[in-house]
């Protein structure tokens, strides 16, 4: 078995639906890409559902493993539940693998604060990056932009809003190949001294940074591709993100009621088919899969719990792309000559002892023990 195949821990109990969907995903894009996984979760579930989609037995001893899993980390449990009461979870176990170096990287669709909690214990944060955040990649009139971050940290500090910005540079520019990234600050106006005061000091902070910053922009510039990154806090991330998807969702049903309104409407549509194919494409979120969760030692995709297989499979295609280009090593070394990280860094004598906050799916807040993000820096 080649060593250089990239290696994807699946946490296979995560999401709404389980092994049934998410090993689905898993062998479309193994069918697709050149990489190993391991499923982790209840054993005799994920058997089951890899011989229900044809695999023999002794198929799944190669690029596809199986690694049992006692328990399973519900969307209610709280992150703190996954670090003290459940530590055979599939996703305790995922990043364990990571941690010992049998995979590279990690793809969950379960509670996204658990995912966050464990990965920060298990794994740890890079070196100057007090938090790590959640990158959407977007689509846009002109070329993809990333969107941080969309959900794991709700309550930020200006200086948390510099690192997102510099992590999230790193990214546009390893995967995304964007040469110098224009990076833009969420506001309510594009004016200098528009938002509320975290949006303020933030602005000076990266109008002093060594990043390409082009200022405030507004929700309306979001998808116009004028921009390349565009930073906010977890919670306006969380809002424009989900608004987002639901308004491509209900611009395509509105738009398919219209096209089969009437018999010429209908012929029109007949012409316009692969035109139709190609948008539906490009405004569909599964397209992308999932957020990666930067700031960690290694590379973890976040997708939806409601996520299908075709959204399992695209954010499995991106990790494994992820570890080809060793995007998560180049962010380690850019970052750890970043003059900015240390211009910026949290100053405040005892900071590492404070309570951090971790949000899940459902945007229910809870805090996590005090000396879990000593670890690593």
């Amino acid at each position: 078995m080649p060593e250089s195949k990239p290696c994807i821990a699946v946490d296979a109990m995560g999401g709404d639906f389980g092994p049934s969907v998410i090993v689905r995903g898993a062998l479309d894009a193994y069918r697709k890409g050149s990489f190993r996984l391991i499923l982790v979760g209840r054993e005799p579930e994920i058997r089951a559902e890899l011989a229900a989609a044809g695999v023999p037995q002794g198929a799944v001893d190669g690029d596809i493993e199986v690694v049992h899993a006692d328990q399973v980390i519900a969307m209610e449990d709280k992150p703190s539940d996954a670090l003290r009461r459940k530590k055979s979870s599939s996703i305790q176990i995922a990043f364990r693998l990571v941690k010992e170096g049998r995979a590279q990287g990690v793809v969950s669709a379960g509670n996204s604060g658990a995912t966050l909690a464990c990965g920060m214990f298990i794994l740890g944060r890079i070196k100057g990056i007090d938090r790590p955040a959640l990158a959407g990649i977007l689509p846009t009139e002109k070329k993809p932009m990333v969107l941080i971050d969309v959900g794991a940290n709700v309550d930020c500090k200006p200086h948390n809003l510099v690192q997102f910005a510099l992590m999230a540079d790193v990214l546009a520019r390893c995967v995304l190949g964007v040469s110098k990234p224009k990076v833009g600050l969420m506001s309510i106006g594009e004016e200098e001294g528009k938002g509320n005061s975290q949006v303020k000091l933030a602005f000076d902070l990266l109008r002093k940074s060594s990043l390409n910053f082009v200022g405030n922009v507004e929700g309306r510039d979001v998808f116009s591709g004028d921009v390349d990154v565009v930073i906010c806090d977890g919670f306006v991330g969380n809002v424009v993100l989900k608004l987002s998807e639901g308004l491509a969702v209900s611009l395509g049903r509105l738009l398919k009621r219209e096209l089969l309104s009437g018999l010429w409407s209908r012929i029109g549509c007949i012409f316009a088919s692969r035109a139709l194919h190609r948008f539906s494409r490009r405004i569909d979120y599964a397209e992308y899969g999932g957020a990666p969760l930067l700031g960690l030692q290694a590379i973890t995709i976040v997708c939806h719990g409601s996520s299908s297989a075709k959204a399992l499979s695209s954010a499995m295609n991106m990790a494994a792309t992820f570890i080809r280009n060793r995007s998560n090593e180049q962010l380690l070394q850019e970052l750890s000559v970043n003059s900015d990280l240390v211009q910026f860094k949290r100053q405040v004598a005892g900071a590492a002892q404070d309570t951090v906050l971790l949000v899940d799916d459902v945007g229910r807040e809870a805090h996590s023990p005090p000396d879990l993000f000593t670890v690593n820096g």
